[in-house]
């Protein structure tokens, strides 16, 4: 294409932020309608002109598509974009959802809403640019710029411990991100570049490698998160409103997967080598720790919070199985995960919306007054579970097939993961779905609205869809992945043979 299209993609929501807070003025009800269209038309537009970088995607070329140059401070950085199979597919992700988060806050949010919409643009820029970015220093940039307006989403609009949990996620997640900072000078300082094109060929030093890595690693096991640097997650989802809970779910957790398939494997290829059995270990005790302490739960968005803890420890250990299969997967679970999380956490927010409480205690028998609503939970628990036909078998299956061929004993461990996802999702779905109605404040309770059946159906309809038949999914990701690996493994041999010579 002969246009700057990631560009586009990447600023306007950005575009759109600025219209609504430079030109909208007032308060009265016919203002914010008009904040609403103009936030989802943007978003929407978004969307349509992201599905063009899908349709004219060369699945059979590993490299950088769509690929953008030019001078930003000289020498030291330049302003550079581009896409390949692995993170076009998130690009998409994070274009796909944001109306939904539009649509989910059509209503709900009353105050500022102006100030709202405008921190919901503004952290779609950001989320698309860490996808797209192909300098160490504009990834960084966009990387950390999306902690300010999720910050300002929880702190803001979020529940009655706002503030605690909004500072707990910046800080966390700020903290892991001033080592990657040092390693990222340590490569420019060794490589003389910031290109990550570059970067993915240059040789860096095996001690260096891991020094490297484990900075990396400080910063993307905080964003995924990885076990035990998980606990600012629960507290975000449980204080975040609705759709901000979306975001950090289905998009913003992405950001630590990709960038272990970025940077930690195919830049310290012999780091990752040798310290894949602590990331083995780390996803196990995630997988099974958190899956335990999601049976013990009164909260329903925290419980689904701590399900996306075990569902991304099967994420970093499909990747670093270093297997085409085990890669596969975890992008794969990634996707499937963005997609089901995000409606599971628009499915608690349909009946909080009614009855403002998340306690399970408070709800049971809805499948009396909400069929629809039972109907799309039931699709999206299944998923959650793993269960053949849905989107959420083929990652899992894929990350136990590359953890067998890894390490037997990782993968049946990680298999316990899959039966206490059963008893979590299934106990929660009895409790809140089933039974009789007896509890009087749900005797008036409402079924979907028009517009919830709008945000539900599409999410529906692509867990199936994917569920069944993968192949869109990896067509794009599968050349790239094979080229990673490839990579990886004639950087290993060299390695070994050359540690061979010198004896």
């Amino acid at each position: 294409m002969n246009w700057p299209i990631l560009s586009a993609v990447t600023y306007l929501p950005l575009a759109g932020a600025a219209i609504i807070f430079f030109f909208v003025r007032g308060d009265s009800e016919a203002v914010k309608q008009n904040i609403r269209i103009v936030s989802l038309g943007v978003t929407v537009l978004t969307f349509l002109v992201s599905l063009l970088i899908w349709w004219n995607f060369d699945a059979t070329n590993p490299g950088f598509q769509f690929v953008e140059e030019a001078s930003w401070t000289g020498t030291f950085m330049t302003y550079r974009m581009g896409v390949d199979g692995i993170s076009m597919l998130f690009v998409i992700l994070s274009t796909f959802l944001m109306p939904f988060c539009i649509l989910a806050s059509w209503r709900v949010i009353g105050t500022r809403l102006k100030e709202y919409m405008v921190a919901f643009l503004v952290l779609e820029t950001l989320m698309i640019g860490v996808f797209t970015a192909l300098d160490l220093i504009l990834f960084y940039v966009f990387f950390e710029a999306g902690l300010i307006p999720m910050f300002l989403i929880i702190g803001i609009w979020g529940g009655p411990r706002r503030v605690y949990a909004a500072f707990k996620f910046f800080l966390y997640t700020l903290l892991g991100s001033v080592l990657m900072l040092l390693a990222m000078m340590a490569m420019y300082w060794d490589a003389g570049t910031t290109s990550i094109p570059v970067l993915l060929t240059h040789q860096f030093p095996a001690s260096m490698q891991t020094w490297l890595w484990l900075a990396f690693l400080a910063s993307f096991a905080v964003k995924l998160p990885m076990w035990p640097v998980h606990t600012w997650l629960p507290d975000a989802h449980v204080e975040a409103p609705t759709a901000g809970s979306v975001v950090l779910a289905a998009i913003l957790l992405k950001m630590g997967g990709y960038g272990f398939l970025r940077f930690s494997l195919p830049m310290f290829p012999l780091a990752s080598n040798e310290l894949a059995p602590l990331i083995y270990a780390l996803s196990i005790v995630a997988i099974i720790y958190t899956s335990l302490v999601a049976l013990m739960q009164e909260d329903v968005k925290k419980l689904i919070a701590y399900s996306s803890v075990a569902h991304m420890g099967f994420v970093t250990m499909g990747i670093f199985t270093l297997t085409a299969q085990g890669v596969q997967g975890g992008i794969f679970q990634m996707l499937s995960h963005g997609i089901v999380s995000g409606a599971l956490f628009l499915c608690v927010g349909v009946i909080y919306d009614r009855m403002h409480t998340r306690e399970i205690d408070a709800y049971g028998g809805l499948v009396n007054r909400m069929p629809w609503y039972a109907f799309a939970f039931m699709v999206f628990t299944m998923a959650n579970v793993g269960l053949p036909g849905t989107s959420g078998f083929v990652g899992e299956f894929l990350t136990l097939i590359g953890a067998f061929q890894a390490n037997t004993w990782v993968a049946v461990l990680a298999t316990t993961g899959v039966i206490l996802s059963a008893c979590y999702a299934l106990w929660l779905y009895r409790r809140v779905i089933f039974g009789k109605l007896e509890k009087a404040s749900l005797a008036g309770i409402l079924d979907l609205s028009l517009r919830e059946k709008v945000i539900l159906v599409p999410l529906i309809a692509l867990t199936i869809l994917f569920g069944v038949y993968p192949r869109p999914i990896m067509d794009v990701t599968a050349v790239s992945v094979d080229n990673l690996i490839h990579n990886y493994k004639t950087a290993v041999a060299d390695d070994a043979a050359a540690t061979l010579a010198k004896r």
